[in-house]
């Protein structure tokens, strides 16, 4: 069964490269930035995984196959540059739950071999499966999904919790893994298919001084204005 993680975890790679590759095209970037975005999507998750837990070398230091993956997406990617360019807006969000969901159960799975409890597996299968996007998208500068209202790193926690408690139940680790990037994957996908999202909260409301203000609706400035001043008297009540 390790041969299986193995090479989930190396399909999770290549998943994940291939969305760095498709953001670099979208934002212009040249060869050497499209394998920096898919070098931090690919092993970025896993890297920052194996430091929390203290694991020395981390993993690609000590398999270099990692890399050469990266390397050869990489260079496929750019010998069918037109095709990428050809690709629908939708398909980045769907590469990217098959990454999720790969990268959860990987996660998960090596804290738990690693003798950490099951809170501490759970958080690392999520940080294994949104560090990488995360920092992709911060270099692309877009606003991470992790930090939007997108159901995102719900998904991978709740596989996460799947892959923990099957564990803990002695269930045979095929089915720990499939029962998990079926949760991931089916709770991301029907995110994106249904566009479900989290609830957002904002902590300031700033409501009309008079009816003429109320029927006439502010700009982008006027609403920052007025924002500005109404902080100004709640602070100077208190």
């Amino acid at each position: 069964m390790s041969g299986v993680v193995y090479w989930l975890d190396m399909a999770g790679v290549i998943v994940f490269a291939l969305s760095g590759v498709i953001l670099a095209c979208r934002s212009r970037m040249d060869p050497i930035g499209m394998l920096v975005l898919a070098s931090v999507t690919g092993i970025g998750g896993g890297t920052l995984r194996d430091l929390v837990l203290g694991v020395r070398p981390v993993f690609w230091v000590t398999d270099p196959t990692y890399l050469w993956v990266i390397l050869a997406t990489v260079g496929v990617s750019l010998m069918g540059l037109h095709y990428i360019h050809r690709l629908s807006r939708g398909f980045l969000p769907i590469a990217d739950a098959f990454g999720l969901a790969l990268f959860t159960v990987i996660g998960a799975h090596k804290a738990l071999l690693l003798g950490t409890s099951g809170m501490v597996a759970v958080l690392m299968g999520m940080m294994t499966g949104v560090a990488g996007g995360m920092i992709r998208d911060v270099l692309a500068q877009r606003v991470p999904m992790v930090l939007r209202e997108e159901v995102y790193a719900t998904a991978a926690m709740a596989g996460g919790v799947v892959y923990v408690a099957l564990h803990a139940l002695e269930a045979p680790l095929t089915l720990a893994i499939a029962a998990s990037i079926s949760v991931t994957l089916g709770l991301r996908l029907a995110a994106i298919h249904w566009h479900l999202a989290l609830p957002v909260f904002a902590w300031v409301t700033v409501p009309p001084k008079n009816h003429d203000e109320a029927a006439t609706p502010l700009s982008t400035p006027q609403k920052a204005k007025e924002r500005v001043r109404m902080i100004r008297r709640e602070r100077k009540k208190h």
